[in-house]
C-alpha cells in the first residue's frame, strides 16, 4: 500500500528558512553587489525566473524597486530580500499602488534612473496600472511587474479577472502601453529586449508591463549571461541628405512671424533650443511641462501658451505665420484643441515620433533627435535679424509680466469660508515657489487649480525645476512624487504643491516618507473645493455644482498624528507664510504647511485663461474654429 504524503499543509512541509537555494541566491547577490552582474561571469547560470528577472534588470541599471508584495509576488519578493540584504538593490515598500506608481515615475523623471514597480495580481495591479498613466502620458520609462494567474489552468486564481480567457491582465496592460507575459522562464530574454526598447526609448519612453505568473516565478531556468539585453542606447539620428533642411530654410526665409512651440520633449535639449531661438530670433511658447527650457527672463521666452496659457504665449501662437513645433504632442490644452494657431500657414515639426511629427497639415517633418536636428537646421539657415514681430512679442510679454505681478502681489482678501482675509492662490503659490527657488528645491505640482495657476506663476530657469504632471493631470501625483527620492543616490529636497482635494487622494506619503527617510515638504493650498472645475462650471454655465463640501479638516492635526512629520499652519499673509516655510524646511524629514487660500473666482483670484478648449458648451464654437485652421 502506498503511503500518502500530501496530508500535511504546504506550511507544514515548507523548507527551513535557510536552504541551499537561498544560500546560492545570497552568494550571487553578494557578487552582484560588489562587482555588478559582471561578477557572475559570462557563462550560463541555473536560477529561478524571479532571480533571472532581477539580474536582467540590474543589467539595465534597475536598482530601485517600489513594492507592495502580495500572494502573487512572494517568490520575487524573497529574491529581492536577499539582493537587498547584499546591497545590490533598494526596495521601497509602499502603502498604495497608485502612490507607488507615481513615486516610481518621479524617480525616473527627476533622477534619470529606471525603477521597477512590483505588485500582485488583481486590484493592486489595476491600481498600479491606473497610476502608470502619468508615466505613459509624460514619456517616462518605468518597469511595472505584476503577479499574474498561473499558466496551468487548474481553476480560478484568487483576484484574477473571473472570465474564461487567457492572459487578460496582459491584454489590459497592452492597451495602456507595451506588455509581456512571462509564460515560460525561457521567454525572459525577449521580454527584457522589448522592455528596454520601451522604457529607454530615446523619443517616446513609457511604462513596460511584465506579467509574472505565480507558478513560473520559482521555476528553474538556464540563464545565458552573454545574451542578456542591456539598456538600449541608440545614436542620435537626423534626416539624411540636405533636401529636407533646404525646404526648412525656404519656409523660414518666407515667413514674417515665426514662433516655436517647445513641448515636453525639449526638457533634455534646453541648450539646443536656446541656440535655435537666438539664431532665428524666434519667440518660444512653452508647454506646462517644459517651463525652464528657456530661462524665465530670456527675451524670447513667451511663457506658456494654450487653453490656460498667458497673454504673451497666446499672442505669439495667434499671430505666427510659421509654427516650429519641437518635442510637442499637440495636446488639447497646449494648442487650444487645435485652434491655437489661426494665422499659421505652414509647420516645421521636429520630433522623433512619427505620429506626433505628422500631427499638423502642411508639415515639413524633421524626424529624429531634437539636438541633432536643431544643429543641422542652424547650419542650413542664415541668422535672422529682429524686427517688428519681435517688438510686438516683447510688448505682449511686458503686458503678461504686469498682469503676473498684480496677481502674485495681491493682498489678502476676505473669504467667506475662513471668515477672515487670506492669500489668493497665485500669491500663495508665488511665495512657496520663490522659496523653492531660493533653496534649490524641485517643485512637484498636483492636478487642479494649483497646477494651472502654478505653471503660469513659476519662474524657472532650467528644466525640471518644476515637475508638472499635465499629461494625465493625476490628482495625488505631487505628494506621492516626494517618495521618488527614496533609493536615489543624491536625493533632492522636494516641495509638493497640492490642493486639499488632491492631497486626500494620496495622503499615504505621510507614513511612507517617514519610513524611508525622505526629506521634503507638502505645501497644502486649501480652498475647500475643487476650484479648477468650479471655475470651469462658472465660466460655461454660470453655476457651480458638487465641487465643494462643508467638512472642515484640520490638516495640521491630521499630519501631526504621524510620528516624524512636522506640521505647521502657514498663516494668512505672506510674512507668516514665509516664516512657516523656513520652519518647515528646518525639519529633518517630511513637513506639511497648511495654507488657507481664497476660494471664490473673481478675476484677481487667478491667473486667467487665454485660449479655447473643446469641452462643455464651448464645443460647437471651438470645432467651428478648428475647421477654419490652415494647419
Amino acid at each position: 500500500m502506498l503511503e500518502r504524503t500530501a496530508d500535511k499543509s504546504p506550511a507544514e512541509t515548507a523548507p527551513a528558512a535557510t536552504t541551499e537555494t537561498t544560500r546560492q541566491i545570497a552568494a550571487r547577490a553578494a557578487l552582484v553587489a560588489g562587482q555588478g552582474i559582471a561578477g557572475l561571469g559570462s557563462g550560463t547560470l541555473s536560477v529561478t525566473l524571479s532571480e533571472g528577472l532581477v539580474i536582467g534588470l540590474l543589467g539595465q541599471g534597475v536598482r530601485t524597486w517600489f513594492a507592495i508584495f502580495g500572494h502573487g509576488s512572494t517568490d520575487l519578493g524573497e529574491v529581492l530580500r536577499l539582493y537587498e540584504e547584499a546591497g545590490a538593490v533598494t526596495v521601497v515598500n509602499c502603502r498604495n499602488e497608485v502612490e507607488m506608481a507615481h513615486a516610481a515615475t518621479a524617480h525616473a523623471w527627476v533622477y534619470g534612473e529606471t525603477p521597477a514597480v512590483v505588485t500582485s495580481i488583481g486590484p493592486g495591479a489595476l491600481q498600479a496600472m491606473a497610476g502608470s498613466l502619468a508615466a505613459a502620458s509624460n514619456g517616462v520609462g518605468v518597469y511595472h511587474i505584476y503577479g499574474d494567474e498561473t499558466t496551468r489552468g487548474e481553476g480560478y486564481n484568487m483576484q484574477q479577472i473571473p472570465k474564461p480567457r487567457q492572459g487578460l491582465f496582459g491584454q489590459i496592460t497592452a492597451l495602456m502601453g507595451q506588455s509581456y507575459v512571462l509564460h515560460t522562464p525561457e521567454a525572459l530574454r525577449e521580454c527584457l529586449r522589448r522592455g528596454t526598447a520601451c522604457v529607454h526609448h530615446p523619443y517616446k519612453a513609457g511604462p513596460f508591463y511584465i506579467l509574472a505568473p505565480i507558478n513560473t516565478q520559482p521555476q528553474q531556468m538556464r540563464l545565458s549571461l552573454d545574451t542578456l539585453p542591456g539598456r538600449l542606447d541608440l545614436p542620435a539620428l537626423s534626416p539624411a541628405g540636405e533636401a529636407a533642411f533646404a525646404e526648412a530654410a525656404a519656409r523660414i526665409a518666407a515667413a514674417e512671424r515665426i514662433a516655436i512651440k517647445a513641448g515636453g520633449g525639449t526638457r533634455g535639449h534646453a541648450d539646443a533650443l536656446r541656440r535655435l531661438v537666438e539664431h532665428l530670433q524666434a519667440p518660444a511658447v512653452l508647454s506646462p511641462g517644459s517651463t525652464g527650457v528657456l530661462p524665465d527672463d530670456h527675451p524670447f521666452n513667451m511663457h506658456v501658451g494654450g487653453s490656460k496659457g498667458s497673454i504673451s504665449g497666446n499672442y505669439a501662437m495667434e499671430h505666427a505665420d510659421l509654427a516650429i513645433f519641437i518635442g510637442s504632442r499637440g495636446v488639447c490644452q497646449a494648442d487650444c484643441s487645435g485652434t491655437g494657431w489661426p494665422s499659421a500657414r505652414a509647420v516645421i515639426n521636429i520630433n522623433g515620433d512619427i505620429d506626433d511629427v505628422s500631427h499638423y497639415a502642411h508639415t515639413l517633418a524633421l524626424t529624429g533627435d531634437i539636438g541633432a536636428v536643431i544643429d543641422r537646421l542652424i547650419s542650413a539657415t542664415p541668422r535672422r535679424k529682429a524686427g517688428a514681430w519681435q517688438g510686438d512679442c516683447a510688448e505682449a510679454k511686458d503686458r503678461w509680466k504686469a498682469h503676473w505681478r498684480a496677481r502674485v502681489e495681491h493682498p489678502p482678501v476676505e473669504d467667506a469660508v475662513w471668515g477672515r482675509p487670506v492669500l489668493t492662490q497665485p500669491a500663495a503659490i508665488h511665495r512657496v515657489a520663490d522659496f523653492a527657488r531660493r533653496i534649490g528645491a524641485v517643485k512637484f505640482f498636483d492636478a487642479g487649480d494649483v497646477q494651472a495657476n502654478g505653471f503660469q506663476v513659476v519662474r524657472d530657469d532650467a528644466p525640471n525645476q518644476s515637475v508638472t504632471e499635465t499629461g494625465a493631470s493625476y490628482m495625488g501625483f505631487a505628494t506621492s512624487a516626494l517618495l521618488g527620492a527614496a533609493g536615489a543616490e543624491n536625493p533632492r529636497y522636494g516641495i509638493a504643491f497640492t490642493g486639499d482635494g488632491s492631497f486626500m487622494m494620496n495622503p499615504q506619503v505621510l507614513i511612507d516618507a517617514v519610513e524611508h527617510g525622505v526629506k521634503g515638504m507638502i505645501a497644502l493650498f486649501d480652498n475647500r473645493r475643487m476650484a479648477a472645475i468650479t471655475g470651469l462650471q462658472l465660466a460655461q454655465y454660470g453655476r457651480e455644482f458638487r465641487t465643494n463640501d462643508r467638512v472642515a479638516v484640520d490638516y495640521v492635526q491630521l499630519a501631526d498624528a504621524i510620528a516624524g512629520v512636522r506640521a505647521i499652519h502657514g498663516g494668512f499673509d505672506a510674512e507668516t507664510l514665509d516664516a512657516a516655510l523656513e520652519e518647515a524646511r528646518a525639519h529633518d524629514g517630511l513637513s506639511l504647511v497648511h495654507i488657507p487660500v481664497y476660494g471664490s473666482h473673481e478675476d484677481f483670484a487667478g491667473m486667467g485663461a487665454y485660449g479655447s478648449w473643446n469641452v462643455g458648451n464651448w464645443v460647437e464654437a471651438v470645432q467651428a474654429d478648428y475647421l477654419r485652421q490652415k494647419i
